[in-house]
């Protein structure tokens, strides 16, 4: 797809977007080019391989859902040789699928629809972590006396096990995999859509179990007007 109007510095970050939605990839490639990204678009995995053996991207916008080999499968045969982070875009009922694509080792994910300041904001995000610490899989994260294991997703306390729902773990991997970043409101609503009322208690239910003073907590904070982080050690 050829370029906007709009002239970018020879350093602009590159960014493959892959996506079988003619539409997401003509809107994506505007909003991003108008925001200083050097863009290049591919409609499925076949075209997206081609695409990356010729040419060296800083991230990669990969949709879960596509015919012939899905996003998934691509993420996770290029997250075993190529150190380029991945964000995916998955339907917001696809919960399963963002737990697989966090273990793999995809960087991010966001759920459709979304909005363009948030995806902008997760590019950011990514590419600035991407540039500062050397991109090794997460394999547990710890808080306080607390160890959370991404691939087993399993709590420790010392040696005891505590015992989480569904739900918690999969607020634990969505934390665990980001340490420190902030994770919105919208990102954590899981695939139910019922709304941040829902997340707030599953929040404040989660911190029950891990934070001395769940109304005053010290590891998973609140960053008001935009969601919550996890403080890791």
């Amino acid at each position: 797809m050829p370029s906007d109007a709009k002239s970018l510095p020879d350093n602009a970050q590159h960014l493959l977007v892959i996506d079988d939605d003619s539409r997401i990839r003509t809107l994506l490639h505007r909003y991003l080019t108008n925001n200083g990204f050097r863009v290049t678009t591919a409609q499925n995995a076949q075209e997206a391989r081609k695409t990356i053996s010729g040419l060296t991207f800083d991230m990669l916008i990969l949709d879960v859902m596509m015919p012939g080999e899905s996003g998934m499968e691509l993420a996770a045969d290029l997250c075993k040789s190529n150190p380029v982070p991945i964000l995916m875009l998955t339907a917001r009922a696809e919960a399963e699928s963002r737990i697989q694509g966090l273990e793999i080792g995809v960087a991010d994910y966001l759920s459709k629809p979304f909005e363009p300041r948030e995806l902008l904001l997760r590019i950011r995000n990514i590419l600035k972590r991407n540039v500062s610490q050397p991109q090794s899989p997460i394999d547990e994260v710890t808080f306080g006396p607390f160890c959370f294991k991404l691939e087993r997703q399993e709590l420790l306390c010392g040696e005891d096990v505590i015992r989480l729902t569904d739900r918690e773990r999969e607020l634990l991997c969505l934390f665990a995999s980001q340490p420190g970043a902030t994770v919105t409101r919208l990102a954590l609503a899981g695939e139910d859509g019922t709304g941040e009322r829902t997340v707030d208690v599953q929040i404040n239910r989660l911190r029950r179990k891990i934070e001395p003073d769940p109304s005053n907590p010290i590891y998973l904070q609140t960053i008001r007007g935009i969601g919550y982080r996890l403080l890791t050690d």
